[in-house]
């Protein structure tokens, strides 16, 4: 439910930041819930991230290698398995986890306008315009990606750039071309307080994190709503030309 009363939004450092932590206050479980379903939700990620081998195992023994030849064929199929796996980790990755991760933006957009953050809105993607948020992901990654193989400062400036991209994709219903159009126009002349933000978001995070490790998601909650809250005032600056695809 709306109420009248809105955040005094401007595209500064501080004041991001400070309305960051007053939606932090108005919508802390909310927020603190979903951010927790994300955490979930992104974990099957952080399975794959190891390397499997015979040598990694086994070379450590004290006998020769060839008494343990017989596992071979083991090996192999857990090999398979892992190929298997890993494919079904890069679509869930691809297909499932941008939708979640952009409806939840969309809640945080809503908490910045002083609106109640409508759960529906986190799995909406999967009903509203699920290619366009799938597509866009692909996009702005790859982007980002080709920017980093370019002596990395290209990508910083591209991500700084980019993040406005899934709240256009939700808010504004641009498709992705589009929206990393608009994101790219709505953040010129804010870059440097987009870089500012994320790097103060560090240490907001690792501050979390020595707070018993439970600490960062009430972190993530303010830096991503601080992030939405930003969003909010350029579109207040810049509304006229922010136009929903129709």
């Amino acid at each position: 439910m709306e109420t009248t009363e809105k955040y005094n939004h401007k595209a500064t450092f501080a004041i991001s930041f400070g309305n960051g932590w007053k939606v932090f206050g108005d919508q802390f479980l909310t927020l603190f819930l979903v951010t927790i379903i994300l955490s979930v939700i992104d974990a099957p990620n952080q399975m794959f991230h190891m390397k499997i081998g015979p040598t990694d195992s086994f070379s450590h023994f004290p006998f020769p290698f060839h008494y343990w030849q017989i596992f071979d064929t083991w090996w192999v199929a857990l090999g398979a398995l892992v190929i298997v796996f890993g494919l079904i980790a890069l679509a869930y990755s691809l297909l499932i986890v941008p939708v979640f991760n952009y409806g939840s933006a969309m809640m945080f957009v809503q908490a910045s306008r002083k609106q109640r953050p409508d759960f529906a809105t986190l799995i909406s993607g999967f009903r509203e315009n699920y290619f366009q948020i799938v597509l866009a992901n692909l996009l702005t990654t790859a982007l980002i990606m080709i920017g980093f193989f370019a002596l990395i400062i290209p990508g910083i400036i591209i991500a700084c750039r980019l993040v406005f991209v899934s709240y256009l994709v939700m808010d504004k219903k641009l498709d992705p071309i589009a929206a990393v159009e608009e994101s790219w126009r709505m953040t010129r002349g804010h870059g440097w307080t987009v870089f500012g933000m994320a790097i103060v978001s560090i240490f907001i995070a690792i501050a979390g994190l020595l707070l018993c490790i439970v600490g960062i998601f009430p972190a993530m909650v303010w830096i991503r709503s601080s992030f939405a809250c930003l969003y909010q005032a350029v579109i207040e600056e810049k509304t006229p030309s922010v136009q929903p695809q129709q």
